[in-house]
């Protein structure tokens, strides 16, 4: 398996296109927009906000949510834009719940596949 099965999204114009689509649920611990992308290939984009804490926090919250997704991606259809925003109360959460969040979401959405 490889390491990273999808690429990520970095423009503020690709996370505009993905947030302008509407579609988005939330629990919370996290909020998920997603939107099509056409491209035949699953693209991730995390936003942890200042308001979450410290540059140590937000960026241990952004890995955790990218190796959840990761871990994932077995289960997560192909051709679609992930954009992942973390809220305040995952700061205190650990690997687990970020993934179950995560999970949670993926099916709300009914994109989560699992065998």
């Amino acid at each position: 398996m490889k390491y990273k099965d999808f690429e990520t999204l970095r423009s503020n114009q690709e996370f505009k296109k993905v947030y302008n689509n509407k579609k988005s649920f939330a629990n919370k611990n996290l909020i998920m927009y997603i939107s099509e992308n056409g491209t035949g290939t699953k693209r991730l984009g995390v936003s942890v906000s200042k308001k979450v804490g410290n540059s140590i926090v937000r960026h241990r919250l952004a890995r955790l949510i990218r190796e959840a997704f990761r871990l994932s991606t077995d289960y997560i259809p192909d051709g679609y834009d992930y954009v992942v925003v973390a809220r305040a109360s995952l700061k205190d959460k650990g690997f687990f719940e970020t993934k179950e969040s995560m999970i949670h979401l993926l099916k709300l959405h009914k994109l989560y596949k699992q065998n």
